[in-house]
């Protein structure tokens, strides 16, 4: 039952994303017109370097004939408070590139590499076959499998990749044998979820929250593709409602899981397991569903754009607009607009 409400619910966030993942192809394809070089920090800030060198049709792709060109960009990372179930999340690797010409040799990671291919087609060998990842897909690496990556032709492919440690994913399994993902490459509608989730939502975004959200359901989504079934257990109602109203209470200032935790008495993931059985949504997408209420609250009785985003506790507008747009299905501007920003339920 879990599994079903885990797997809907991704299916259906995924359609809200696919539109997005569509421009941020289209972004990758425009950008390796010039040699461009961005560096995305904590804060959200990005600044760029560009060099007009034209040579096969851009500097950038000179550049890829020697080695690739790697964008990091480091996740939200919990404060250092940790609970009595895990410590604080170490910050972990994204990286945004786009190949034409050059190869990586093979090698391994001590991670999970989650990624999607964004525009192109990605081929690579992996496990004694040769695989290729299309837009769509997610390809997933078991750590310390061997693999390397190439492109399938002159076209050449954009990425945008995560490289998960199995110590976070354990925190999410408790102990259970990491899931596999055969053949690397899978077009499960809640893994390409998953993987969105965190290569690009929670990439720039200060709340630790938007991070473990994100872990859980790639754990989960493996767990499902690899066909481990979860146990049946009867849902601590409790501790789920004692949750929901410290979240009610707490729409502006945000929530961890740990707090929740300690407010709940319940392990953070157990309690995120239940809540989504209960409650048909994650803690933390519950809390996104409230600041998006009061930012329409805000936004009705006249409130600028920035402070409705402001006053409703998300982090910067840019992050409003999103999280607006997928709770609304359309963006703030254009809600105002609509009819819908005069429709008052009582």
């Amino acid at each position: 039952m879990i599994a079903a409400i885990h797997s809907n619910e991704a299916l259906t966030e995924g359609l809200l994303w696919f539109e997005d993942w569509e421009r941020a192809a289209q972004t990758d394809f425009q950008q390796s017109k010039e040699a461009v070089f961005c560096r995305e920090s904590q804060n959200g800030r990005k600044s760029c370097a560009t060099d007009q060198t034209v040579i096969f049709g851009s500097a950038r792709f000179a550049f890829m004939q020697f080695t690739p060109i790697i964008l990091p960009m480091i996740s939200a990372t919990l404060p250092p408070s940790p609970s009595h179930s895990t410590g604080s999340f170490e910050p972990i690797e994204r990286v945004a590139n786009r190949l034409v010409g050059a190869a990586f040799s093979p090698h391994r990671h001590d991670t999970y590499t989650v990624a999607l291919t964004m525009a192109g087609v990605q081929a690579f060998n992996y496990r004694g076959a040769m695989r290729h990842s299309l837009p769509g897909q997610v390809l997933i690496l078991h750590p310390e499998e061997i693999h390397d990556g190439h492109c399938r032709d002159e076209a050449g492919f954009s990425y945008r990749a995560a490289y998960v440690p199995p110590t976070h994913v354990q925190t999410v399994l408790g102990g259970a044998e990491l899931p596999f993902v055969a053949n690397g490459v899978s077009t499960n509608p809640a893994l390409i979820a998953a993987a969105m989730s965190m290569v690009t939502d929670c990439t720039g975004v200060e709340d630790p929250g938007a991070y473990e959200d994100a872990l859980y359901d790639l754990a989960q989504a493996m767990n499902e593709v690899a066909g481990k079934v979860a146990a049946v257990r009867i849902a601590n109602r409790t501790a789920v409602m004692r949750a929901r109203e410290f979240l009610d209470s707490a729409v502006v200032s945000g929530a961890r899981l740990d707090e929740l935790e300690q407010v709940a008495d319940c392990d953070r993931w157990q309690l995120s397991r239940d809540f989504r059985a209960l409650l048909g949504t994650s803690p933390y997408r519950y809390l996104q569903y409230r600041r998006v209420d009061l930012a329409k609250q805000l936004l009705r009785e006249g409130a600028k754009l920035a402070d409705a985003a402001h006053g409703a506790g998300f982090a910067d507008q840019s992050h409003f607009g999103r999280t607006f747009r997928k709770t609304v299905g359309l963006t703030p501007k254009q809600w105002l607009r609509s009819d819908l920003f005069r429709t008052i339920i009582l």
